[in-house]
């Protein structure tokens, strides 16, 4: 089973990582048995269940781009005051 980085994980709600525990418990059991063709389907629950959290992440990224760019904007209208 492939973990989601941490930084994803951070983002989850708490039903969301329980619901992602979960599936990555069952997944492990199900690798552990050899039961790959399962687990790629607990796998691809997974890739679903953190969609989400991949968005916030994204929108994060975005939010601090656009407040560097503000910054960025603000030093250049000062320098050109003085």
């Amino acid at each position: 089973m492939r973990h989601c980085s941490v930084q994803v994980r951070g983002l989850l709600t708490r039903e969301e990582l329980d619901r992602y525990n979960a599936l990555m418990e069952v997944g492990s059991y199900l690798e552990s048995q050899q039961q790959y063709d399962f687990a790629y389907t607990v796998q691809k629950e997974v890739d679903i269940l953190i969609l989400p959290a991949i968005e916030r992440l994204k929108e994060k990224s975005r939010d601090r781009d656009r407040a560097t760019a503000l910054f960025l904007e603000s030093l250049r209208e000062e320098a050109e005051d003085e």
